[in-house]
């Protein structure tokens, strides 16, 4: 593994040369869905005002770039594009109005925006930013235009206003957290996305109380931080489901205690044995898959008059969800989680504090390292279901 701080790779070097003139680079281009990555060169705009080009040093894959590389119809299906949001890197340059970060600084680029002066940002429950109003996930977040272009000039769409699969990119300041320059750089990437999720859902939206039963469905990188989660709030019992029985031994390392394959269970359902297990139910359960059978699974797996399900798989086959009315009415709560509820700017340097303190395991979630030209080996490794995440490193 190597472990890397922006000191040691960018040294003394200044970016005064580049900044407000286009960069040409290389970008891994997504041409159509499904198809592999095709590395090329193309030209990445300068930021105009409130916005930041940042030189990517690492970025990782998520299971909803998966998602994105898969999709051919829809309102966010857009090529060709580039994808990737879970990301670290240096400011390269900054637009007009920008002050909160400057040339050198090191950032983790983030899908959730965090303006930090609107009603919703100012708000202390849930996490979502009016700044803007309207979403545009395959464009910039002000206005939709795109700040990359191919060979040939034609233009690339971006991706949940990140796009990091490139050398270089520009994201709205919004969408920027600035970091500690001593914080490693492959563990910054983690924190941008997946791992702060999982905490996030375990802390924000569930709260989770010492003593409390946790149920979490998947194990992969998203819900494994919830284990991890949950064991820093105190959780007595943590049961993980997943269909990998390896998930057991790699879940006992962030604190995981129990474990269900569905598919040893017998005629017993899934929910069934974790109410045998929990005494009539886990009082917090999560879903981090993204299936509708699963989500209703979850919600049945709770205790009765005070359970609650956070979802944080997004199902993406429009599958709805069927809850029993009686259930509600009775106490039990399911509700959604975007981002874990993480306000990115205020909690995210909070978590890489607990690291930095050796609270919290980020090494444990880096399976795999590759070179940015073999991207697709991690889309390879993610679609067997062998990793959790793959650092895809820009420079060797």
């Amino acid at each position: 593994m190597r472990t890397r701080t922006l000191l040691t790779i960018m040294g003394s070097n200044s970016a005064s040369a580049t900044a407000g003139k286009p960069i040409r680079c290389q970008a891994a281009v997504c041409r159509k869905a499904g198809e592999p990555l095709i590395i090329e060169e193309i030209e990445v705009a300068p930021p105009t005002s409130w916005e930041v080009r940042i030189k990517i040093l690492c970025t990782s894959l998520c299971h909803s770039d998966v998602t994105f590389w898969k999709l051919s119809a829809g309102p966010v299906s857009a090529f060709p594009r580039i994808l990737g949001h879970e990301a670290a890197g240096v400011v390269e340059s900054v637009g007009e109005n920008v002050e909160e970060v400057k040339e050198g600084d090191i950032v983790i680029p983030v899908f959730q925006r965090n303006c930090g002066e609107c009603r919703d940002c100012k708000c202390p429950k849930g996490n979502i930013c009016s700044k803007f109003p309207e979403d545009f996930y395959c464009g910039m977040p002000r206005d939709g235009s795109s700040r990359f272009k191919d060979k040939n000039g034609e233009k690339l769409y971006h991706t949940l206003c990140v796009s990091s699969f490139t050398e270089y990119t520009v994201v709205d300041v919004t969408h920027v957290v600035k970091m500690n320059p001593d914080f490693p750089i492959d563990k910054a990437s983690l924190l941008s996305c997946g791992v702060s999720t999982g905490l996030g859902a375990a802390w924000r939206v569930a709260d989770i109380e010492e003593g409390s039963t946790v149920a979490i469905f998947g194990l992969g990188a998203v819900g494994l931080a919830v284990v991890q989660g949950a064991k820093l709030r105190g959780a007595a019992k943590i049961i993980g489901v997943d269909l990998n029985p390896e998930k057991f031994e790699i879940g006992k390392k962030f604190g995981l205690t129990d474990f269900i394959n569905p598919t040893t269970c017998g005629e017993k359902s899934t929910s069934q044995i974790i109410k045998e297990m929990s005494d009539g139910g886990a009082d917090y359960c999560f879903e981090c898959i993204g299936l509708a059978s699963l989500m209703q699974e979850a919600f049945t797996s709770s205790r009765k008059g005070t359970g609650k399900t956070v979802i944080i798989g997004i199902e993406m086959h429009g599958t709805p969800l069927s809850i029993n009315p009686y259930e509600l009415a009775a106490g039990k709560t399911i509700t959604g989680s975007m981002f874990g509820g993480v306000k990115a700017k205020v909690d995210i340097p909070l978590f890489a504090n607990q690291y930095l303190n050796n609270e919290l395991n980020l090494e444990g979630y880096i399976t795999h390292e590759v070179n940015f030209e073999d991207i697709n080996k991690a889309f390879d490794l993610l679609e067997a279901g062998k990793t959790l995440r793959c650092i895809i490193w820009m420079g060797k």
